[in-house]
């Protein structure tokens, strides 16, 4: 078979890309590996599909790392409010959250996947599912693109596979393999929006209990890397929630989470107001005086347990040292990571094809004319809250009005 545009991948990104190609008059061919289109969309927003942020889309370029530069053209030229208004005019409303999340107000993954899939048909986009890609080559100005069935010709080949990031799905990195088969470069894979993992963890048995903005701040031999403040939440093994899971692209094995119970207080303001708490009640038990903070009850007898406190310790017999490591724990607490959650659990993939070998204004490679990346295959992850989602619409978007425009350039 011949089409004008291949597109290996039928997650967000690659849906999108065929809808806006085919709408433009391309004849274009979407390959999907799984039975059925979207499995990863399906579970995005544990089901409910956060598919972007409220907000100025300028400000979205800080929340993925350092490639942010390198994404802002795509999200130009796709905004979130273009996002929500291209939902919206076909029938599925929207709300937004006040944390700034945007669902689907049926809060239904499956209505988005309806929709894209109608737009596909709408615009005549073929749609091959159960037919995983095996190999790609290019030769000729022509792409050769083979699958167990057969081989498919095209003079464009969009890979649009995703990452490596919940392998169940059908995200096992073959976007990768094809790059590289292809001379393009990858840069090294790791797990992103991953969980950490840490040993001994202390709080294992309050796994379930959640900080809403905690302060935590990450150490690597003995210096501080960086300040965060972010929703935390304790697991059985160790830290995960929106806010460690954003930080999670810049931790590495080895490195020490702090983490402060006491809201925004720092460590000296802590120190003085306990020391000024237990001076002025001498008869009151020092758990009493804890239970002042906002710390939820059974955490405070863990931490006193954990800084040799006896919980019926009165405050007249409150040594200075007893203090300092209670305060410590409270501001400072200590967590060495042993590693991070596997791609099994991981939200999204740091790595992948190389940015300094594709166009940040079209999304085609520069060693390969004609070859395209869109999504999560290329080295970009964002931070949780729907900035994922966006870049892979805004960048499969991108990549289907340049390839509408090298279209209309083509000879007739």
């Amino acid at each position: 078979m011949e089409a004008d545009v291949v597109v290996a991948g039928a997650g967000p990104a690659g849906l999108f890309c065929a809808i806006h190609a085919a709408g433009a008059g391309c004849r274009v061919l979407l390959l999907e590996k799984n039975e059925k289109p979207g499995a990863k969309l399906l579970l995005a927003g544990s089901g409910q599909c956060n598919l972007t942020h409220d907000g100025e889309i300028r400000e979205f370029v800080t929340h993925y790392g350092d490639h942010g530069r390198f994404v802002k053209p795509a999200l130009m030229s796709f905004t979130n409010r273009d996002l929500v208004t291209f939902f919206e005019s076909r029938g599925l409303a929207m709300m937004t959250e006040d944390s700034g999340k945007v669902f689907p107000g049926t809060r239904r993954s499956e209505d988005v996947l309806t929709l894209l899939l109608a737009e596909c048909k709408k615009h005549g986009v073929t749609i091959r599912c159960s037919e995983p890609v095996e190999t790609v080559s290019h030769g000729g100005g022509t792409f050769t693109t083979t699958t167990r069935t057969g081989q498919y010709h095209s003079g464009i080949l969009v890979i649009t596979t995703g990452g490596a990031s919940y392998p169940k799905c059908g995200t096992t990195g073959d976007g990768y393999r094809f790059a590289e088969a292809l001379g393009q470069p990858v840069t090294e894979i790791a797990p992103a929006l991953a969980p950490l993992l840490v040993r001994p963890f202390p709080f294992a048995g309050l796994a379930g209990i959640s900080f809403e903005r905690m302060r935590f701040s990450v150490w690597r031999g003995g210096k501080k890397l960086a300040d965060h403040t972010g929703d935390v939440l304790f697991t059985h093994l160790g830290l995960s929630g929106p806010g460690i899971l954003d930080a999670s692209r810049d931790i590495q094995p080895g490195d020490q989470v702090r983490l402060s119970f006491v809201g925004e207080m720092r460590r000296e303001e802590f120190a003085a107001d306990i020391a000024k708490r237990a001076a002025g009640n001498t008869g009151w038990q020092v758990s009493t005086i804890l239970a002042k903070y906002p710390i939820p009850e059974r955490l405070n007898r863990k931490l006193l347990k954990l800084s040799g406190i006896p919980e019926e310790l009165k405050c007249a017999h409150f040594s200075a040292e007893q203090r300092n490591r209670l305060v410590t724990n409270c501001t400072e607490f200590p967590l060495v990571v042993e590693r991070l959650g596997e791609f099994s659990v991981a939200m999204a993939t740091r790595g992948g094809v190389a940015l300094d070998h594709v166009s940040q204004k079209t999304m085609e490679s520069r060693i390969v004319p004609g070859l395209f990346f869109a999504g999560e295959v290329l080295d970009i992850d964002g931070d949780t809250g729907g900035y994922n989602l966006q870049a892979a619409f805004s960048t499969g978007y991108l990549a289907a009005l340049a390839i509408w425009k090298k279209m209309m350039e083509k000879p007739a």
